[in-house]
């Protein structure tokens, strides 16, 4: 290739190391783009991605592959603008040789060639990921529809059962009083479960303002520590130069208790460890498929443990309502956790092998009203 920027001293990078034919082997479409958006360099994967030669797409122009209206030419501005790298979920790409795709977009300079920027798409793993945030903030919406359901259509009657019942036992023999006894015992227990339901019914905007997820994630540990995770190490791994999160204080309490809680149940009764971390993405951003809307999401809190994992047949569905590998578990704890951070326009996503489990999450800062695009 040409006067191509890739051909480095080899002395740099070592003799036996062609640094030209690693980028090629990526099995990520990977560009190189110059000051005009003229491509630079394509791997392998970025000719299958687009199902052409690199012979083809050397020196050719991106808007001759895409329209000139693709959000890719937005960020594409905003990296030449601003000097950083952004990071993308949730784009949609389509063009004359390409099928309609939604991908995850990384982009940023190349070093000692600020002209220049690397474009990496990512197909597969981030894309699925994305798609499974689709997926929870779907059950997020219809743990909502069925909460606001079983409060109007099931409360109401179960009263009436209740009232019956007690009107009975008035009048009933001992033998018989045991029955109405467990009917309102029963009913008791039902009420119960539609009272932890209805949280989910509120569909109104949240309360938010700047919140210092370090406190939050202190006050966990704390209440953990001196409860159902007494027995737990925990491991503190914090950024401490954070901004403040965009979110409600008691909800994400709530988040990180609920996913604490979990993890400390997966835990064996010796070696028991969850590790707490924080750390912030430059250029995270979510997209919505169906709206120009970018929600920036650079905050990033993870929570690991060493227990036994969760069960294959329960991942694609983890964050449905009623969904548990618990025994005496309800189900609901995961779809609330799905719930608040849907409100608070954020992701959680999961990795999860025996001994290693992590659920991390996405949340927008406090300049975030600012910096929509």
């Amino acid at each position: 290739m040409a006067e191509s920027i890739l051909e480095l001293d080899r002395n740099e990078v070592g003799h036996t190391l062609d640094v030209e034919k690693v980028l090629a082997s990526l099995p990520s479409p990977l560009f190189v783009i110059g000051g005009e958006n003229e491509i630079r360099f394509a791997n392998q994967a970025a000719e299958q991605f687009f199902k052409t030669s690199e012979a083809y797409l050397y020196g050719h122009y991106l808007d001759e592959l895409l329209p000139s209206d693709s959000p890719l030419f937005t960020l594409i501005r905003q990296v030449r603008e601003g000097g950083s790298s952004i990071f993308e979920y949730g784009l949609n790409l389509s063009g004359p040789r390409l099928e309609p795709r939604l991908v995850a977009v990384q982009i940023a300079p190349v070093t000692d060639h600020k002209e220049h920027l690397l474009l990496l798409i990512h197909e597969r793993a981030i894309a699925e990921k994305l798609d499974h945030q689709l997926v929870h903030k779907g059950a997020a919406r219809s743990v909502t529809a069925m909460a606001a359901m079983l409060a109007h259509e099931v409360k109401n009657p179960l009263s009436g059962i209740r009232g019956a019942a007690q009107l009975l036992e008035q009048n009933a023999e001992m033998k018989d009083q045991t029955l109405t006894r467990l009917i309102c015992d029963e009913t008791d227990r039902i009420c119960t479960l539609v009272d932890r339901m209805e949280v989910f019914s509120n569909d109104l905007p949240i309360e938010r303002g700047p919140v210092n997820i370090h406190l939050v994630l202190n006050r966990v540990r704390e209440i953990a520590q001196n409860g159902f995770a007494h027995h737990v190490r925990f491991v503190e791994q914090y950024d401490p130069s954070l901004p403040p999160v965009f979110g409600n204080h008691d909800q994400l309490i709530q988040v990180f208790l609920n996913l604490v809680k979990n993890a400390v149940e997966a835990l064996s009764s010796a070696n028991g460890e969850i590790v707490l971390t924080t750390a912030y993405q430059h250029g995270m951003r979510l997209g919505n498929p169906n709206s120009s809307q970018r929600v920036l999401l650079p905050l990033v809190v993870s929570i690991r443990d060493n227990g036994t994992g969760i069960p294959d047949e329960i991942r694609p569905h983890l964050f449905d309502p009623f969904v548990t590998a618990k025994v005496n578990g309800t189900g609901l704890g995961l779809a609330l956790v799905a719930k608040i951070i849907n409100d608070h326009s954020g992701i959680i996503e999961f990795d999860s092998e025996p001994n290693c489990t992590v659920f991390r999450v996405m949340l927008p800062i406090i300049q975030e009203k600012k910096e929509n695009t």
